[in-house]
């Protein structure tokens, strides 16, 4: 017998199991956007390797070390999307929309980055994220600071994450900044790790990011971007956190807090958590108000953010779920070829007439005894069963599976009511 074939390191099958916090989590999230008034993009997983050099910057880890990258027949240089971002913009630019006036987009759908893979971060993981355009002031910023803690409120998270906030100031501000960085790192080079040293004079502020627990002090005695800030990005901040604060959303204003891409500007935040060990950031964004232009279009302000579906279902796993939502209403059990084919007939009838109701009809033959145990595996509130008494009859004989009501025998015709009543489905 043949060896069986693998799936990829670090490309996770999402097992029946697994699937309803995920959908879950997608309904809430689909909602909520609808709530606030985005619309759904959705976007190539394949793009011009150009577009994430571009955007994302060539001297970061992802464009260097975790893209994957090939060339396709006719020797184009294509990616896989490591982010959703950057053809987010690409979209906006190329299909007018962002010569529309605002823009308020959300999309959804995997990302691959080559990452030695763990708890919580995957080689292919799944996104949902949200692009503002044309928007400049603070109060979009405190928008979609407010929407997502309202999807933790619609979650059941809000104990399980925290928000970190930071402004990382104009371009100016920054590229002045910066030279004091380098000042800084450069006199005290011999205690950098070798990335470290790799983007002193390339990308500095990438330094404060690094995780190396060996470079903590000297990082956290590094100039701080605030004594640098311009006046305006200062006045941006400031009115961020009077907007949260208004709304009662509490944070701590982290000034480490770059983000690992290169076209952030001004407001960065992250909700993150302790629950996922070294996995701590379940949600990120901030503004790339010269994405834009950088990518060829005209200059627009911008925001968005990324949350990560793998972290937000295994937070989730660490709390109840109900999972009744995914299980099918009622359970039909047939006896007999001539049952199988008014078996049929009727959940038919019955999906016409209610819609919203699950109904799972039995295939594969077997005894009534084996079916009444996949009825009770499959999770449904009620066994329907049909036989030659119930085929006589004109009837149905309905079982409650979770319940000590007496079994009870109901008219055909009747059944549907019965259904959506007891469903609420009406």
């Amino acid at each position: 017998m043949a060896n069986p074939v693998q799936a990829i390191r670090g490309m996770n099958d999402i097992l029946p199991a697994e699937s309803p916090r995920w959908q879950f989590v997608e309904a809430r999230f689909g909602e909520l956007m609808a709530a606030y008034g985005y619309q759904q993009i959705r976007l190539p997983i394949v793009e011009k390797t150009e577009l994430f050099k571009r955007s994302i910057g060539e001297v970061t880890d992802i464009v260097e070390k975790e893209m994957y990258t090939f060339e396709d027949r006719n020797g184009d240089s294509l990616s896989l999307r490591p982010e959703g971002t950057a053809g987010c913009v690409r979209a906006g630019i190329q299909n007018g929309l962002l010569n529309q006036g605002t823009q308020k987009l959300w999309y959804a759908g995997p990302m691959f980055r080559h990452e030695r893979p763990q708890k919580g971060r995957y080689r292919q993981f799944y996104q949902l994220g949200v692009e503002v355009f044309g928007l400049s002031g603070p109060d979009i910023d405190a928008e979609l600071i407010m929407l997502t803690a309202r999807l933790w409120k619609q979650l059941g998270l809000v104990d399980d994450v925290r928000l970190e906030l930071n402004t990382l100031g104009t371009s100016e501000a920054r590229r002045a900044y910066r030279d004091v960085l380098v000042e800084y790192f450069t006199a005290h080079q011999t205690q950098l790790d070798e990335d470290s040293q790799r983007r002193l004079h390339s990308n500095p502020l990438r330094i404060l990011d690094s995780k190396n627990p060996e470079m903590q002090e000297l990082i956290e005695a590094a100039p701080r971007l605030q004594d640098h800030l311009d006046d305006e990005s200062a006045a941006h901040f400031a009115r961020l956190r009077e907007l949260l604060e208004a709304v009662g959303i509490e944070y701590r204003v982290n000034p480490r807090l770059v983000r690992g891409l290169d076209y952030y500007a001004r407001t960065v935040f992250e909700w993150v958590t302790d629950r996922l060990g070294a996995q701590g950031t379940v949600c990120a964004g901030g503004r790339f108000d010269g994405l834009v232009a950088q990518l060829g279009g005209k200059p627009i302000p911008a925001m968005g953010f990324a949350l990560g579906m793998e972290r937000l279902v295994a937070l989730l796993d660490e709390h109840p779920f109900d999972e009744t939502p995914y299980q099918p209403h009622a359970y039909l059990l047939l006896a007999g070829e001539q049952a199988e084919i008014a078996g049929v007939q009727l959940a038919e009838q019955l999906r016409d007439s209610a819609p919203a109701l699950r109904v799972q009809v039995h295939c594969g033959s077997g005894s009534i005894k084996s079916q009444m145990k996949k009825a009770d595996r499959s999770g449904a509130r009620y066994a329907l069963i049909l036989g030659e008494e119930e085929l006589a009859a004109g009837s149905v004989t309905i079982k409650d599976l979770r319940g000590d009501t007496p079994q009870q025998q109901l008219a055909r015709q009747a059944l549907g009511d019965f259904l959506s009543r007891e469903f609420d489905l009406a």
